[in-house]
């Protein structure tokens, strides 16, 4: 018999036995009975939709342990006062950045913005809901919006609700962002930043003046410096 997590080891071929081991442990809790295709394979994560016993399916996003690039992960981590005393030690950053992520997507539902609800986090492993039915929901890079003026509304009122929390995404662009129906759901909260940090005015310009950007190559007519003092008012 295959101890716990060979399984997950044997079919994907990417986990180390300890990541398989949490895989296996979250399968076993109940939140999916396994791992199905991957939606993205990068550096330092892979993501995976996973089927449920009630053949739907959730987002199960992996933090890989040996290249994950742990050194910046704590330098956002550092500034987030929900997080003090960490040690600066890759599995522990790596771990507390999951649960960073989970805690950023909460966050973000409470704000409303429209966003996948988290599920589970252990250790280097997130569970979050699946956007899509059978298919997941595509980026917005792969499919421009029908109508970009009432997208970008969307997006920006999306924006807002985050600044109004004091929080801002961080790494919002055309990327991180999926057209569902012809409606924005933001992803990837992983450099989510609270107020708090030195970086936060700069990061929140910045995620404003990508998606202006991108909206702008889509024939629309934007004043960025307008844009921003409209958020912040």
């Amino acid at each position: 018999m295959a101890k716990p997590g060979e399984k997950f080891k044997t079919e994907h071929g990417v986990f180390d036995n300890f990541t398989s081991k949490v895989i296996f442990k979250l399968a076993s809790e109940g939140h999916f009975e396994g791992l199905s295709s991957p939606l993205s394979i990068g550096k330092e994560s892979n993501v995976f939709a996973a089927k449920t016993k009630d053949n739907g399916y959730v987002t199960v996003k992996i933090y890989r342990l040996e290249t994950a690039d742990f050194n910046r992960m704590y330098d956002y981590i550092k500034y987030d006062p929900r997080f003090t005393g960490l040690l600066k030690r890759r599995r522990q950053v790596i771990f507390t950045w999951a649960q960073r992520e989970f805690r950023n997507l909460m966050l973000a539902r409470e704000a409303g913005v429209t966003s996948p609800l988290p599920l589970a986090v252990k250790f280097n492993v997130l569970v979050e809901e699946f956007i899509g039915k059978t298919n997941p929901a595509p980026r917005l890079n792969n499919s421009p919006p029908k109508q970009p003026d009432l997208f970008f509304k969307k997006v920006i009122e999306n924006i807002t609700r985050l600044y109004k929390q004091d929080f801002t995404h961080g790494d919002l662009s055309q990327y991180n962002i999926l057209n569902h129906n012809e409606n924005p759901v933001f992803i990837d909260f992983s450099q989510a930043t609270t107020s708090k940090s030195p970086m936060f005015n700069e990061l929140f310009e910045r995620d404003v003046r990508i998606i202006c950007t991108y909206f702008s190559k889509l024939k629309l007519d934007i004043d960025i410096k307008k844009v921003i003092n409209q958020i912040k008012k």
